[in-house]
């Protein structure tokens, strides 16, 4: 059965202009090109080779490029050796296994969101389903090896390949995907496929179109031919890349962190198993919870692009996963009291994030569902319903503070963080011995398993003012009256 609801297509409405955002092709430029060498940064900066920042950043002094690479796991083959042609293979077996599960497992069948163009896609999600079959498959090899099972070594060894890999996959679906939406139907042609160009993204500009994403939601049909009821399926590229590889590969990569750590001291400590706990919540309450999906803005506004692509696949499971492998290296005891503040900081995020978003989400799809009836709300000209009451009475974007304070529980458990590497060789057996101590790095550790709080503030705020500008176009002078009702916009009484 086919997933793609077909429908006559209507012309499209005039669009409302659109003005550029995140500061327009000078920033998709800064982005495009700066965040792969920030992520690359981290790999090479804060290390098991020689410490966490390596100390050659301790003095600046004398700081030179040879001395900083020999204090890193840079290739001995330079810029060719972060790239491994067999990494790439399987990285992309790890891909397809996820495609290939998407296509054979069962699923709901979610109905989206009225689109521009008249009609409705439909979704099969069944994330969470793929997501235990994989992992499964990992404990069983766990319990077979333990931390020796080679797929946790290949990772630990061939990281930054493993980043190149992901980097290529991500690059070349953005490449296609722009290609791609320039065969969307004009308004006035037949569109059986539903297509559209996602508002804002079709500017003309290449590098920022590019950046952002010019179609909507981009889709594939397989043909009827192929075997095993895989035939006529569709593969929704940006809820493909939003749900499976890079947020179960976030989860595997904390895993591989954890088994790292055992290989190298015979045990796991209480700080790294906490945050991979919290991180592996997050994860498979976004699997479960898949078919709210439809109702954010990532699906209903922002086109498939390099933003999506390297977000979902490179910044997602590689920026997030910085706190567990800084643990991997120096295994930080928190003890009974630390456990207990950071849990406490952990489910206050946490309810209120899943409340928030729980109650959106029951009453659009229900109004009269007994645990949502009971809100107040506001009608608009446009036909749409704010809540009044309730979390999202509170705040208008309420939900973006349990998400932030949430982010504190992900790097509390590194404590003040940084450490040096030491290696000594035994001058009679030649066996090379390694401690790691904090020493003099100790606090400057937390440039990097602390950014992400500072990042992920500025994320929710950045993603909030774009909230408020689409709800300003969609409603007018309702949203600012909606405004005057609930004043707050993230944290009451502050902002």
């Amino acid at each position: 059965m086919s997933l793609h609801k077909r429908k006559p297509s209507k012309s499209s409405t005039a669009e409302a202009p659109h003005g550029y955002e995140f500061g327009g092709p000078l920033g998709a430029f800064g982005i495009t090109f700066g965040l792969p060498v920030l992520v690359y940064s981290f790999f090479f900066l804060c290390n098991d080779v020689s410490g966490c920042p390596a100390p050659a950043l301790l003095s600046p002094n004398t700081l030179t490029l040879d001395k900083l690479k020999a204090q890193t796991p840079w290739p001995e083959d330079g810029l060719w050796g972060l790239h491994d042609t067999k990494v790439t293979l399987w990285v992309s077996a790890y891909y397809f296994l996820s495609l290939f599960l998407y296509f054979l497992l069962p699923g709901e069948e979610v109905e989206g969101q009225q689109l521009a163009c008249g009609g409705r896609h439909m979704y099969k999600f069944n994330s969470f389903e793929s997501a235990l079959v994989i992992l499964g498959g990992l404990a069983v090899g766990t319990a077979m090896h333990g931390s020796s099972f080679v797929v946790w070594t290949y990772i630990w060894d061939n990281l930054i390949q493993i980043l190149t890999a992901n980097m290529l996959i991500a690059t070349s679906t953005a490449v296609f995907v722009y290609l791609r939406s320039f065969s969307v139907p004009p308004p006035t042609q037949p569109n059986p496929e539903n297509r559209e160009l996602a508002k804002g993204g079709h500017t003309g500009n290449i590098l920022y179109d590019f950046f952002i994403g010019r179609e909507l939601n981009p889709r594939i049909i397989l043909p009827d031919w192929i075997p095993f009821g895989i035939g006529s399926q569709v593969i929704d590229i940006k809820v493909f890349n939003e749900m499976r590889p890079g947020l179960l590969g976030w989860l595997i990569l904390d895993l591989a962190f954890i088994a790292a750590q055992h290989r190298t001291y015979g045990y796991v400590t209480d700080s790294i198993i906490l945050i991979t706990a919290f991180q592996s919540l997050y994860v498979m309450d976004a699997l479960y919870m898949e078919g709210a999906i439809t109702t954010t803005m990532d699906i209903t506004t922002d086109g498939f692009g390099y933003m999506l692509s390297f977000g979902d696949l490179i910044w997602v499971p590689f920026f997030y996963s910085q706190q567990a492998r800084y643990l991997a290296v120096y295994p930080l005891q928190l003890g009974l009291l630390g456990i207990a503040g950071i849990l406490a900081v952990q489910s206050l995020g946490y309810y209120l994030f899943r409340s928030a978003n729980n109650q959106k989400n029951r009453f659009r799809q229900n109004p009269d569902d007994e645990r949502v009836k009971h809100l107040t709300y506001m009608e608009t000209a446009a036909g749409s319903r704010l809540l009044t009451s309730g979390w999202w009475g509170t705040a208008r974007h309420i939900n973006y503070l349990g998400d932030w304070i949430m982010s504190f529980s992900y790097c509390l458990p590194t404590g003040v963080a940084g450490y040096i590497v030491h290696h000594y060789t035994n001058p009679v057996t030649g066996k090379v011995h390694t401690e790691v101590e904090q020493g003099d790095a100790r606090g400057w550790g937390m440039i990097f398993t602390y950014l992400y709080i500072v990042y992920f503030g500025v994320l929710l705020v950045h993603r909030e003012m774009r909230d408020e500008e689409k709800c300003r176009r969609k409603y007018g002078k309702d949203w600012d009256r909606y405004c005057e009702l609930v004043r707050w916009r993230i944290l009451p009484g502050i902002y």
